[in-house]
């Protein structure tokens, strides 16, 4: 293969040491984005925001009548590019569903606390910080609400069918991509010699391992609890919503092995986080006192050092340390996380958990009114386009 961009030059050279199949087609995607929309978006860049928008949503709520009057290019992408794979069985979701309205608030500390902050962490954090989409605790809560939203929906009875919020969601997650990709190279702000394409399919590829894999990694740390069979249906819907999300198949893990594997060359692959990734990672941390509804600065200052605490002891010191997450001892913090919240199963019961988990993710997810979802930005700075 070619050289690998240069970013990413010193960590391909161990991955190859270890598995160097695996890491030549890492470093491949890193200089794809999404071969079937990405020509998509580029033909219908032109067009009026406003009339993009709503031809995005007529195609992803399969509003015929609107539909018919959108660029041929985008009608063909949802006639010949939008399907289900043979290999999807919406019966096997059913114990993940379950499983995640069962340990839905450990699943959500899990996700924010670790799965996002392990996604910062490396290159993908760049359009992050270039386009500023993460910097202010606004900016910050919004972006939080949006994964909570996402992360509920996917997991929603049904939500990956056609129908399904989750699926439409998952997609509108890949146009909003396509969308940042086409701006960002138009820009002439990205370096691609040195960092590859954003928000690339390798990235995509290594954030479903940590959806998927490192999320339930995380939540048995925290407390939840999974049976071989929700574990095995978990990475089936993730590796679904992969394929909705446009993440190539040569790219797309098999199972949760297989993502334990791309995980580790991926992370050999990345350089070590820059400051975008430490100032990305603490945005988020920042916002999450917002996102819960939280205006008491006292209470808000100790939210905020139980998430240090909780990431810490999650993502390990190293990364943390790399992510200039504030120095503290994490020794038992897990273990008291987790009899808290034994505890509560034990008063409230499984129903009433199910209920409380269900209540909290709602209040804390954000829900645009229809004709706002499908909104798409129209300047690769966050600060200077419309809302989205």
């Amino acid at each position: 293969m070619s050289q690998p961009p240069g970013a990413y030059a010193a960590g391909y050279a161990k991955a190859c040491a270890v598995d160097s199949e695996l890491a030549a087609n890492y470093i491949r995607h890193t200089r794809i984005g999404d071969p079937d929309l990405d020509p998509v978006m580029a033909d219908v860049a032109d067009l009026d925001g406003g009339l993009l928008n709503r031809f995005i949503r007529a195609g992803i709520e399969a509003d015929e009548a609107e539909f018919k009057r959108a660029p041929q290019s985008l009608r063909h992408f949802f006639d010949d590019k939008v399907g289900r794979p043979s290999w999807v069985d919406f019966e096997a979701h059913a114990p993940a569903v379950r499983a995640f309205n069962l340990n839905a608030a450990n699943m959500l500390v899990a996700f924010v606390c670790g799965v996002l902050i392990e996604g910062f962490s490396t290159l993908i954090s760049k359009s992050f910080a270039t386009t500023g989409r993460v910097l202010t605790p606004e900016s910050g809560r919004r972006r939080l609400m949006q994964n909570n939203r996402h992360l509920m929906e996917v997991f929603y009875p049904g939500g990956l069918e056609r129908h399904g919020d989750g699926w439409k969601l998952s997609t509108r997650v890949r146009f909003v991509h396509a969308r940042v990709r086409h701006l960002l190279a138009e820009s002439g702000a990205w370096a691609t010699p040195e960092v590859g394409t954003p928000i690339s399919a390798a990235h995509m590829g290594l954030a479903l391992t940590v959806f998927s894999m490192r999320l339930l990694d995380h939540a048995a740390r925290v407390g939840a609890a999974f049976n071989d069979d929700e574990q095995a249906s978990v990475m089936h819907v993730w590796r679904y919503a992969g394929c909705i999300m446009g993440v190539p198949t040569d790219i797309l893990y098999d199972d949760r092995d297989h993502a334990r594997q791309i995980f580790r060359i991926a992370h050999l692959c990345e350089p070590t986080p820059d400051a975008d990734a430490a100032t990305m990672a603490n945005a988020l941390i920042g916002a999450i006192p917002l996102t819960a509804g939280i205006d008491d600065a006292r209470r808000q200052r100790e939210v905020v050092r139980l998430a240090y605490r909780l990431s810490r002891a999650l993502i390990g010191g190293k990364l943390a340390d790399q992510l200039q997450f504030p120095r503290m001892m994490t020794t038992g913090s897990l273990l008291a996380f987790r009899t808290r919240q034994k505890v509560q199963r034990l008063l409230q019961g499984r129903q009433t958990v199910r209920s409380s988990n269900f209540s909290q993710l709602l209040d804390i997810s954000v829900y645009d009114a229809p004709d706002e979802r499908y909104r798409m930005p129209d300047h690769y700075l966050s600060s200077r386009s419309r809302p989205w």
